[in-house]
C-alpha cells in the first residue's frame, strides 16, 4: 500500500511539472447594448408602386473581451460577439460571407462569433502581437471600419514617440485542404508603418499603408470585370490638439497606385488616385459646447476610364456623423437607404461626398447631454453623365444622452432628412420623399 501511494505521488508530481503554466490573472471587459429603431421610409422614392414601407424593430449585441495573463508581459487576448440580432426576427441563412466588421458570418454573430485571438508579449525591445487582432483603427474615428485580421504587429516607445509596424494577410487564396486551387500568387496582403508623437494636450501621427491585391487573378474562365492585380499605397497624417477650451482634429488619407487587368483581350492599366479628409473643431464651455465638421471623400469620375478616383477610401463605419446619413446602426439594422438606383445613396460609410455640419449642446446636469446638429451633404461626382443632381440632402438631429451610472447610459435620438435631388437619379420625373428616424439605445459597459 505504501508503494502504491509513492507511485501515485510520483505520477502527480510528473503531471504537475509537465503541465503548461496556467494564467495567473484574467481580465474581462465588454459592452452590451440594446435599442429600438423606427424608420419612417425604407426607400426615398415617392408615388411609385415600390415605395418603401416604414420599419420598427428592437436589436441588441453582447461583446466580451478576455485577457488571460500568463505571466507579467505575456498574455492571450480573445473577444467574441454574441446574440447580435433583432428581437424575434428571422435568423440569417448560414453561409460563408463574413459579417460587417467581423470574422464571423451574420448567422454566427446572431449566435456567437470570435473576432480576436492573439498573443501579446512585452519584450525588452517592444511589444509583439501575433494573431487575429484589431485593424483599421488608425488616428481619428473618421476613415476607420474596425475589423480583425491576421497580423504580426510590433510596437515600441521612444519617449513621447510611438513606432509601430505590422504585416497582415487580408485574403488567402493559396491551395489548402479546404479550398484546393490550381493557381498561386493570388493572395491579398498589406503592410503598415507609423509613428505617433504625443504631448500634453495632443497627439499627431503619420501612417503609411501598402497593399497588394491579387485575389482576382487569374479568372478561371472568361474575363473579369475587376482588376487582376492591384498595388495601392496610402499616407495618413492626423492631428488632435486641445487649445484651451477648443479641440481641433484633422486627418487626411491619400491613396494612390495602379491596377492591371492581365486577363483581358486588351491589357489595361488604371491609375488609383483617392483622397479623404476631415476637419473637426469643438469648443467646450462647461455646460455648453459647440462645434463644426467639414469632411470630404473623393468620388470616381465616370469620364476618366484610365483613373479610379473613388472607392478605395471612405468615411468608415466608426464615424457616425448623423442619425440617418451614413449611420452604422441605421445601415446595419434597418438597411440601406436608396431610391431609384439600388447602389446609389446611403448604402454604408460615407463615400463620394462633401459633408458640412454644425452642432451645439448643453449639459444641464452632470449626467445629461442634449445635442442639436444640422448637416448638409452633396456628391463630389455624379455617377454618370446622365445623372442630374449632386445634393444628398440636409439632416437635423436631436439627441439626449443620460448617464444613469458610470457603466450604464441611455440615448434617445430623432433625425429628420430633407432628401436632396441626387436621389432623383437620371430623371426629373422621379419624385423623392423626406424621411425621419427615432432611435433609443441602452448601453452597458463593464
Amino acid at each position: 500500500m505504501k508503494r502504491f501511494w509513492l507511485v501515485l505521488l510520483s505520477l502527480g508530481l510528473i503531471i504537475a511539472f509537465s503541465t503548461s503554466a496556467m494564467a495567473v490573472d484574467v481580465k474581462v471587459s465588454g459592452q452590451f447594448y440594446t435599442g429600438g429603431i423606427y424608420l419612417d421610409k425604407t426607400t426615398l422614392k415617392k408615388d411609385t408602386a415600390t415605395d418603401g414601407p416604414s420599419t420598427a424593430l428592437y436589436f441588441q449585441r453582447l461583446r466580451v473581451q478576455t485577457e488571460f495573463i500568463v505571466s507579467p508581459g505575456l498574455s492571450l487576448v480573445t473577444r467574441f460577439d454574441a446574440m447580435e440580432r433583432a428581437w424575434g426576427a428571422t435568423r440569417s441563412t448560414p453561409g460563408t460571407t463574413l459579417d460587417t466588421q467581423s470574422q464571423g458570418t451574420k448567422a454566427e454573430n446572431e449566435n456567437i462569433a470570435f473576432d480576436l485571438v492573439y498573443v501579446s508579449y512585452n519584450s525588452p525591445i517592444g511589444n509583439f502581437r501575433v494573431g487575429y487582432q484589431p485593424d483599421s483603427n488608425w488616428g481619428l474615428p473618421f476613415g476607420n471600419s474596425p475589423t480583425s485580421i491576421g497580423e504580426i504587429r510590433y510596437t515600441t516607445g521612444l519617449g513621447p514617440l510611438t513606432l509601430l509596424a505590422y504585416i497582415a494577410k487580408t485574403t488567402e487564396r493559396s491551395s489548402s485542404a479546404i479550398a484546393p486551387s490550381i493557381y498561386s500568387d493570388t493572395d491579398d496582403d498589406k503592410w503598415f508603418l507609423a509613428g505617433i508623437y504625443t504631448w500634453k494636450g495632443g497627439r499627431a501621427g503619420l501612417g503609411y499603408q501598402g497593399q497588394r491585391a491579387a485575389s482576382a487573378r487569374p479568372a478561371a474562365t472568361g474575363f473579369p470585370t475587376w482588376p487582376n492585380l492591384g498595388i495601392a499605397h496610402a499616407f495618413m497624417p492626423f492631428i488632435s490638439a486641445k487649445l484651451g477650451p477648443i479641440t481641433v482634429q484633422s486627418e487626411v488619407t491619400y491613396a494612390f497606385g495602379n491596377y492591371k487587368e492581365e486577363n483581358v483581350a486588351v491589357a489595361r492599366e488604371v491609375k488609383l488616385d483617392n483622397l479623404s479628409a476631415i476637419l473637426d473643431v469643438e469648443a467646450d464651455l462647461g455646460k455648453f459646447y459647440a462645434g463644426g465638421t467639414v469632411a470630404y471623400v473623393s468620388g470616381d469620375d465616370p469620364g476618366t476610364t484610365d483613373k479610379l478616383e473613388g472607392g478605395l477610401v471612405t468615411g468608415g463605419n466608426d464615424w457616425n456623423p448623423c442619425l440617418i446619413m451614413w449611420n452604422y446602426d441605421r445601415q446595419y439594422w434597418a438597411g440601406s437607404l436608396v431610391s431609384y438606383a439600388a447602389t446609389r445613396g446611403f448604402t454604408g460609410s460615407m463615400a463620394n461626398a462633401w459633408f458640412f455640419q454644425g452642432r451645439a449642446g448643453v449639459r444641464p446636469t452632470a449626467g445629461l447631454n442634449l445635442g442639436l446638429a444640422v448637416a448638409y451633404a452633396t456628391a463630389d461626382k455624379k455617377p454618370s453623365a446622365t445623372w442630374l443632381y449632386n445634393n444628398y440632402g440636409t439632416e437635423i438631429d436631436l439627441t439626449a444622452t443620460y448617464k444613469i451610472t458610470n457603466n450604464l447610459s441611455y440615448m434617445l435620438g430623432f433625425g429628420y432628412l430633407m432628401t436632396g435631388d441626387y436621389f432623383k437619379g437620371t430623371s426629373d420625373a422621379n419624385q423623392v420623399t423626406n424621411d425621419y428616424l427615432v432611435i433609443n439605445k441602452l448601453t452597458l459597459t463593464f
